[in-house]
């Protein structure tokens, strides 16, 4: 006789809780959509450019606002998913999107291509993003399946990028840049009919009885005054900065060492498939070792990674290499990061705090994609922003190392009652 307790020998006893899988299918399938065009936009960059005539500054600018956008909307969709409901705020997402696309596809001066592809995608991205999907996991899924929840999540984001690359390129080559968008823009307007499922805000969901009564004030205050929630948010700037500048301009990159434009279309369509391999092995790693070692490995290996792809002779070869091992890297950092956020400050105000702590991702992410077209456009390079990387990804694995895993210390709790 086994000595645990099993629920097919104790059917009285307590059994494992299951997933809600509506609720994880649902937001996997509009993270696969919100995270897959965006991801795709540098196969937009150069027939756009050779149609308008602006150069690589212009476009980069705009993908710059994007992000900038994505980040500064982040905290206020968050928030506004904790209070009015996730599945309202996703709703606007989809429509943003689609809004975005439309006024991109047809941007007859650089200002339209600044609002559409630019603001308005950068805010469509806030509201479907990953800390308002993930924090409506976090509601609904036990603390034992928070890390897997967020990896599953975050995986199926990197399956959009895997999915979205080589169908923008063939978008394009068969009906041009701007008719691909427009066509992107219908699939966008998927995004409101799966947002049912995760309707509800943060009083809801099967943890709402284990969450700690606190206003938005209090928990700005106490994140703003935790050195291991700081530390976290300037590290994952880093982030924010190393796979903006590489999405938004590695085909350009890869056009300029003499590489088939073909191989663009490969490089960021592995990313995306080793993308969920990495975004999956690091939820099941994350539930079980040092959420903060194993942030600061991902740094250094980024940093390996950028540090050899440059000094190696670079051929089909080795944009391939490059392209499966940024892709076990590039969006790991996702889980791990959010459950810290959890960790430290329970659910209550997941959104806004993990908002925040993307808001410095997408700064970052403003810095990399701005600097890559700016400083290109001076020096005919990218390899300053290349080994600036590499210097930030060294940066925050130091950063990461000193972070505590365990809930801020608090005076008495007061759990919110069950609704």
């Amino acid at each position: 006789m086994p000595t645990s307790a099993s629920p097919s020998v104790h059917p009285s006893g307590p059994r494992p809780a299951s997933m809600p899988w509506l609720i994880i299918g649902a937001g996997a399938l509009i993270a696969m959509l919100t995270f897959g065009p965006r991801s795709a936009m540098g196969f937009f960059q150069l027939p756009m450019l050779a149609d308008t005539g602006w150069d690589r500054s212009t476009f980069g600018l705009a993908m710059a606002i994007q992000n900038l956008a994505w980040g500064l909307g982040q905290p206020l969709f968050g928030a506004l998913a904790d209070k009015y409901g996730t599945g309202r705020v996703l709703t606007m997402s989809g429509v943003l999107y689609a809004a975005g696309l439309i006024i991109m596809a047809n941007a007859n001066a650089p200002i339209w291509l600044h609002i559409g592809g630019g603001v308005l995608i950068g805010l469509a991205i806030a509201a479907g993003s990953f800390s308002v999907i993930l924090s409506a996991f976090a509601r609904n899924v036990t603390p034992e399946q928070r890390s897997m929840a967020f990896g599953i999540g975050t995986a199926a984001g990197s399956a959009g990028m895997f999915l979205f690359a080589p169908l923008s390129q063939a978008l394009i080559s068969n009906f041009g840049w701007s008719d691909s968008l427009v066509y992107l823009s219908v699939l966008m307007l998927i995004v409101p009919l799966l947002a049912f499922p995760l309707r509800g805000n943060a009083s809801s969901g099967s943890q709402s009885h284990s969450q700690f009564q606190q206003s938005v004030g209090a928990a700005l205050k106490e994140a703003f005054g935790h050195q291991s929630y700081l530390l976290l948010t300037s590290g994952f700037f880093v982030c924010g900065f190393q796979v903006a500048f590489i999405t938004a301009h590695f085909p350009a990159y890869l056009g300029d060492i003499g590489i088939a434009p073909a191989y663009a279309v490969i490089a960021m369509a592995l990313i995306g498939f080793f993308n969920i391999i990495g975004s999956l092995a690091a939820g099941f790693i994350g539930q079980r070792y040092s959420k903060p070692y194993f942030l600061a490995y991902i740094y250094i290996a980024r940093s390996i990674a950028v540090t050899a792809f440059l000094i190696l002779p670079q051929t089909p070869v080795s944009v391939i290499v490059f392209a499966i091992v940024m892709g076990l890297l590039w969006l790991s950092t996702v889980p791990p990061t959010n459950g810290l956020v959890a960790i430290m400050f329970g659910t209550r105000h997941l959104g806004l705090l993990g908002g925040l702590v993307f808001l410095s991702h997408q700064v970052g992410s403003f810095l990399g994609v701005w600097m890559g077209g700016y400083l290109y456009d001076r020096f005919g390079s990218y390899d300053p922003v290349w080994w600036l990387g590499v210097a930030l990804g060294i940066f925050a694995a130091f950063v990461h190392w000193p972070i505590q895993e365990k809930p801020v210390e608090r005076g008495v709790l007061q759990p919110q009652p069950a609704e």
